[in-house]
């Protein structure tokens, strides 16, 4: 067990789950609550625009995703998110940010089901009362609609968030060093050890996961809009 974690740097992979998880939740968060807006507005283009952001990340394999960021964006297109001069090496956070890239664009479109399902459990007299005395549509979401949107969607958005967790292994199709590289390296070079490394890693996503779960639980109902 501990060549596990000596040879093949199994808390760093876990550290790199972590991370992975936690700036694709920012970001998702962020451009699914604009894409949500989107598909809430009363402009034609913006709500097909946002329905089509849906309809296509949805649809599209995250694996996918995650390789055209790397050989289409990077390779071919040449975007480059990190300074040659970067702290752990220019690949490995450039590849480590492509990766948070894939990971929120392809959960924003979930993120944003997810805001639209909260936006749904609010009594439209609402929306009709908060047009009745004179707020805009942009007044009326920040003041009325998203602020419960939020409360009502935080199942899904948790349900969302455990998900993006155990997405995070694809991102070792790219070559970030998180838990399923672990595992790939350990199959190849000690594969005797690979039950021990599959153990491991399963009761540490367990880990994590578990109390996301328990804590959405207990946010939804403490956070739940009465009616």
């Amino acid at each position: 067990m501990q060549t596990i974690f000596e040879d093949f740097n199994l808390l760093a992979a876990f550290w790199m789950t972590l991370k992975l998880t936690f700036w694709s939740a920012i970001f998702s968060l962020i451009i699914g609550t604009v894409v949500a807006i989107m598909r809430l507005s009363p402009v034609g283009i913006l709500q097909r625009a946002g329905a089509a952001y849906v309809t296509l990340l949805r649809n599209t394999p995250l694996t996918l995703i995650m390789i055209f960021a790397s050989l289409a964006l990077f390779g071919q297109l040449g975007l480059v998110l990190a300074g040659r001069d970067a702290p752990g090496g220019f690949i490995n956070t450039n590849n480590f940010r492509l990766a948070v890239l894939a990971l929120s664009v392809y959960h924003a479109a979930f993120v944003c089901e997810a805001i639209r399902s909260g936006v749904n459990t609010i009594p439209v007299g609402q929306a009709e009362a908060a047009r009745s005395i004179g707020l805009t549509f942009g007044q009326s979401l920040r003041e009325v609609i998203l602020p419960q949107a939020f409360r009502g969607a935080i199942t899904p958005l948790g349900n969302t968030l455990i998900a993006l967790t155990k997405n995070t292994t694809i991102a070792a199709a790219i070559g970030v060093a998180e838990t399923a590289l672990v595992m790939k390296n350990v199959a190849e070079f000690d594969p005797g050890l690979l039950w021990t490394a599959f153990g491991l890693i399963a009761v540490g996503f367990v880990l994590i996961t578990v109390p996301m779960g328990l804590a959405t639980s207990f946010f939804a109902h403490k956070l739940a809009v009465k009616r």
